[in-house]
């Protein structure tokens, strides 16, 4: 699949298909394996990775059989595909692959990776008898390959400047491709209120008949600090009323304080239709998201004295949310191992970038990663100083050997870095 299928985490843009042709004939082939379970359906610029692992963790809480789609992995492809954060047995990707092969002679179809990945994961849930499926989106939202289901809810969770060669050059027209997602009659929340967005997802519901949610009008995190045990403990108020004091969630990052509405909200709708998620399944989840789900590279701390973390954000809004987290830690000098990739404009996040700190310019080993070298000079016209390495390993090497054990190393820029270092 890797090697013989067009991957967008690998070439990029060419990867990219402008339809759902080859979507929907696998779906007829496979005789529609999404529709013997509920979906919850999830987009969004950042956060909705976060999102869609905080919500299984409270559905398998609340003793729901949950399936778990989400992009791109890190360390391994089963990553993608979860039932109650197991991942897919290898044996289970081999042996669907190759009946897929056999029946592909006859069917003559050349789907993306990503397509036949899709399809693998709606036929793998409805052999697991899941109850319900939890199907991150992949790029954008109209056009995505997950979007040929009929959802229990939909959920889009910020928009920024992202993929614009292919999804628009303003934060408009990306709402507007998030927005197709909105299925008739379905509810959505949105997790984050945008005065750009809100007219665009307005119209779209209402064109659909679809009672719209702004999360961050009803709820908001009211205070949080983090615990001995190592959890940040939040308490949210609803409406201007405190619900839940001392609700502690494994994920450190404080932009989780942005995600954590639009999981609250979705439990709230969800208990409309004959879901039964309780408080005490809210906490149990929420404090284990980690080990219930297996998330990986969210603010994650892989080592101490130095303190090294990583985390997979690499846009401009991510960028913006890490930056804060950093300015918000403690630490005595700062050194950050950075890489991206070639086919989107490093500038946006490079101006963002704090200038006190030492700079280990890296590529990760895809065809996509700018190199090091052009990184290191785009980089100096912003002030950041630093070298430049040919691997993720040797930057990371040389900024421990750098490092006093008061210091930071923060490690990210591209979810491609975050996967070599959590390799």
């Amino acid at each position: 699949m890797f090697t013989r299928l067009p991957m967008f985490q690998r070439t990029g843009p060419a990867a990219y298909k402008n339809n759902l042709d080859n979507t929907l004939k696998l779906d007829e082939l496979y005789e529609h394996p999404h529709r013997a379970y509920r979906n919850i359906h999830v987009a969004g610029t950042n956060g909705k990775g976060s999102v869609s692992h905080m919500l299984a963790a409270v559905l398998q809480s609340a003793g729901y059989k949950t399936g778990l789609y989400t992009s791109p992995h890190l360390k391994d492809f089963r990553e993608r595909i979860r039932v109650n954060g197991k991942m897919i047995a290898e044996q289970d990707v081999v042996d669907w692959v190759n009946r897929y092969r056999t029946n592909n002679e006859m069917w003559k179809i050349e789907p993306s990776f990503f397509e036949l990945t899709v399809a693998l994961a709606f036929d793998y849930f409805r052999q697991q008898k899941v109850d319900v499926a939890i199907l991150e989106v992949g790029l954008g939202g109209r056009l995505d390959s997950t979007n040929i289901i009929d959802p229990e809810l939909s959920i889009i969770t910020n928009i920024g400047l992202d993929h614009t060669n292919l999804l628009g050059d303003t934060i408009e027209k990306i709402a507007a491709e998030k927005a197709g997602i909105i299925k008739t009659k379905t509810p959505v929340v949105i997790g984050t209120t945008q005065s750009e967005t809100t007219p665009v997802f307005m119209q779209k519901a209402k064109e659909q008949n679809a009672p719209i949610y702004f999360a961050d009008s009803e709820y908001r995190v009211n205070y949080a600090t983090v615990g001995l045990d190592g959890k940040q403990h939040l308490h949210i108020e609803k409406n201007n009323v405190s619900i839940l004091e001392n609700l502690k969630l494994d994920l450190l990052g404080t932009y989780q304080h942005k995600n954590l509405p639009a999981v609250l909200k979705s439990v709230d709708l969800l208990n409309e239709p004959g879901f039964e998620i309780p408080e005490s399944a809210i906490r149990k989840g929420l404090k284990d998201v980690v080990g219930l789900t297996g998330l990986l590279g969210r603010w994650q701390v892989i080592g101490h004295n130095p303190m090294v973390i990583c985390d997979t954000g690499h846009n401009e809004d991510g960028i913006r949310a890490l930056v804060d987290q950093i300015n918000n830690t403690a630490w005595k000098n700062l050194h950050i191992v950075f890489g991206t990739v070639g086919d989107k404009d490093p500038d946006r996040v490079h101006r963002l970038l704090p200038e006190n700190a030492s700079y280990y310019f890296v590529n990760a080993n895809i065809e996509r990663a700018l190199s090091a070298k052009e990184l290191q000079q785009k980089a100096q016209m912003f002030g950041l100083k630093g070298d430049a390495y040919h691997t993720v390993e040797e930057g990371l090497k040389s900024a421990r050997q750098n490092a006093g054990v008061h210091d930071l190393i923060f490690v990210g820029g591209s979810t491609f870095v975050v996967a070599e270092i959590l390799q």
